[in-house]
């Protein structure tokens, strides 16, 4: 029986057919796996926090709550318990102060490396930049024992020194570069107007650089934000620990009021990053397209 040409390209259409769907289902089926990976911690915190002590030890961990009602008795508890107003209004003053000290110095050390011409820039490029090369874990006994001496540890201006200092070099690299594609004639106008070199930083270069600039802010206030190793070393005092810390010790020390009191804490802890995120998201995408230009 003959087989014509036609059939024969039929045949092999939906041989590629069969391929390509069952190529789909098994990247649906990864995707839908994915994504349970992502959904059920999220899924466990929400649905804990809804629930008393007595009902998360007696339930299974992943089984519906009863109502809303437990959540506000969980964050007066961890509230409480934790001392967790302390603990936000530091870790609130050592990221706003601290990130936005450290992005102001950034961007005037981007500037003279990327406007003013002298000698050995990429040099003090380096320079600036060598402080992360290491992991930090490596200044944490100098710098205990020459807070230590200098009399600051568990102070907050300690606190902010270190911050700052850590959250320089990457907001340097990125407005540098940014910087660098920043047209020059704008300041040699400004120059050309009697305007000193200051005036020129502040009120022609710095106010084209908002959108880069809130997005390292953003992204060295979460680290700041997040930060326990530097808290815990060198703040561990009620009145200067940070929020990380304060969970930390609250996880610890009063574990026995329950895993359910504990992750309110961490919802409660969350939400001044998320909602400083959510002011300045417009500023943040718009620097994170163009720093990726």
């Amino acid at each position: 029986m003959a087989v014509s040409i036609d059939d024969l390209d039929l045949d092999q259409l939906a041989a590629k057919e069969r391929k390509l769907g069952a190529g789909s289902s098994i990247k649906f089926v990864f995707a839908v796996f994915i994504a349970a990976v992502w959904i059920v911690p999220f899924y466990y915190l929400i649905v804990s926090i809804f629930k008393t002590t007595e009902q998360y030890s007696l339930n299974h961990p992943l089984s519906l709550p009863t109502g809303v009602a437990p959540f506000l008795a969980n964050a007066i508890d961890a509230w409480v318990t934790a001392k967790m107003g302390a603990g936000l209004l530091n870790s609130t003053l050592y990221g706003l102060v601290g990130a936005g000290l450290a992005v102001f110095f950034a961007a005037m050390a981007a500037y003279g490396l990327s406007r003013i011409d002298f000698k050995r820039k990429n040099f003090w490029f380096m320079l600036i930049f060598a402080g992360t090369v290491f992991p930090f874990q490596m200044y944490l006994i100098p710098l205990f024992f020459g807070y230590q001496k200098a009399g600051i540890i568990n102070t907050h201006f300690g606190m902010l020194l270190v911050y700052t200092a850590i959250c320089i070099p990457f907001p340097t690299l990125v407005l540098k570069n940014y910087m660098n594609g920043l047209s020059r004639e704008m300041d040699e106008a400004a120059r050309m107007d009697g305007a000193r070199e200051f005036t020129v930083f502040w009120r022609i270069v710095l106010p084209n650089c908002k959108g880069p600039i809130t997005a390292t802010f953003l992204l060295q206030f979460t680290w700041i934000w997040n930060d326990l190793l530097f808290s815990t070393v060198l703040a561990n005092r009620t009145e200067t620990r940070s929020i990380m810390n304060a969970l930390q010790v609250f996880q610890g020390s009063y574990s026995s009021t329950g895993p359910n009191v504990v992750l309110t804490a961490t919802i409660i802890a969350t939400v001044p990053s998320v909602v400083l995120f959510f002011l300045l998201r417009r500023h943040f995408m718009e620097g994170m397209r163009i720093s990726s230009l």
